[in-house]
Order: C-alpha cells, then structure tokens, then sequence
C-alpha cells in the first residue's frame, strides 16, 4: 500500500465542494422560496416528525408529491443530488485505492449507482406489489462481478445509501451519509488504523509484547 500522504489539499478541496453546493442550495431557497417545493431537501426533520415505528408517513409523503405536477422535476433534482453527493465518494476511491490501477467499471459503478437506486427508490414508493416484481426482476439477473478489494463492498452500500436517501426526497440524510464516509475514510486511511500493533496503547489492549508477531 502506497504511503499516506498530506490530507490538506484533498481534504480542502472536499470540504470546500460540499460548502459551495450547500451555500448553492441555501442561496436558491433563500433568494427563491418557490424552488423549496421542487427541491427534495428534507429528510431529518420527516423522520424526527414521524412515527418512530413506522415509516409510512415518510413514504406517504413521497407518494404525494411523486405523482403531482412537480413530481418529474423533484425526481431529476434527486438524481442530480445523488450524483452530486457520489462525487467526494469517487475522489476518496482514488486517494485511498490499494490498487496501482484503478478499475474503471467499479468506479463508474459507484458514480451511476445512486442515481439509478434514486429513480427506483421513487418508482416503488411503498407499493409493496412493486417491491416484489421490481425483487423478481434482480433475481433474474446473473451478477459476475468480483470485488478486488474487501474494502470496495463499502462503496457500494454508501452509494446504494445515498441513492435510497435521494429517492425518498431526503437529500439532508444523503448529505450527511456521504460528508460521514468521506471524512472517516480519509483520517482512518490517514491514521493506518490496524496497520501495525507498535505502540503503548495497542501493546496494552491487545496484551502482545511489541516484538510479538504471532499469539
């Protein structure tokens, strides 16, 4: 594995990323408060309003503004959401691969994921019928497509996660999703946390002497 290098830069550049599409955001709602109802920027406070054993009330509320006038409006403002938020995802891949070569299709993968769970995420809704026709049509598809690194399966869930967020109008919980993983994935990758046992600390939890390879 290649050498952990400065975060400065990349983590600069991300952190300024997420803050001009924030401060995007804020400005429209702010200086345009009509383009609130095509925008689908809730999310925490649905849930924190709803039921905390039921869902329903969030997937109601999707169902509602799915089928309306702005439904196709608010449906292509989730998918570019999603591909947003996927971004800092992609640009992490690239600074913490393993890999000398990075594979092309995965990454691709990772980038066009959310935005293909964000559309069927709103097509299902809570129709329970479509959940299980759309669970029958997976099921008849034969995946060949091995992972190279253990570690890549996180992309994926982060991606289906962001997708799944976008899809129900709750772009906020997919931000935070993907501002999360970024900046846990970047100080972990930093840190080489597991890399080595050395240490006082690690010497101490795991009762090894530091000269031990093997228990």
């Amino acid at each position: 594995m290649r050498r952990s290098a400065s975060l400065l830069i990349p983590l600069t550049l991300i952190l300024m990323y997420y803050g001009f599409w924030v401060g995007v955001t804020m400005f429209l709602v702010t200086r345009y408060p009509a383009i609130a109802e095509y925008l689908p920027l809730g999310g925490i406070g649905d849930l924190a309003a709803s039921n905390i054993d039921l869902f329903e009330p969030v997937y109601t509320s999707v169902e509602r503004t799915l089928f309306s006038t702005v439904g196709p409006v608010r449906l292509l403002l989730a998918s570019i959401g999603a591909l947003v938020l996927t971004i800092p995802i992609s640009w992490v891949y690239f600074i913490t691969s393993r890999a000398r070569r990075i594979d092309q299709s995965f990454l691709q993968t990772i980038v066009i994921l959310p935005t293909v769970v964000t559309g069927i995420a709103m097509i299902v809704v809570n129709s329970l019928a479509l959940a299980f026709s759309l669970a029958g049509v997976v099921a008849a598809v034969r995946f060949r497509f091995s992972l190279s690194q253990p570690s890549d399966a996180m992309y994926i869930f982060v991606a289906i996660g962001i997708g799944l967020g976008s899809g129900i109008g709750a772009l906020g919980i997919a931000g935070v999703i993907s501002f999360t993983f970024v900046m846990v994935t970047l100080v972990i990758w930093k840190l080489e946390y597991g890399k080595t046992l050395s240490g006082p600390f690690l010497t101490m939890l795991t009762r090894r002497d530091a000269g031990e390879d093997d228990y």
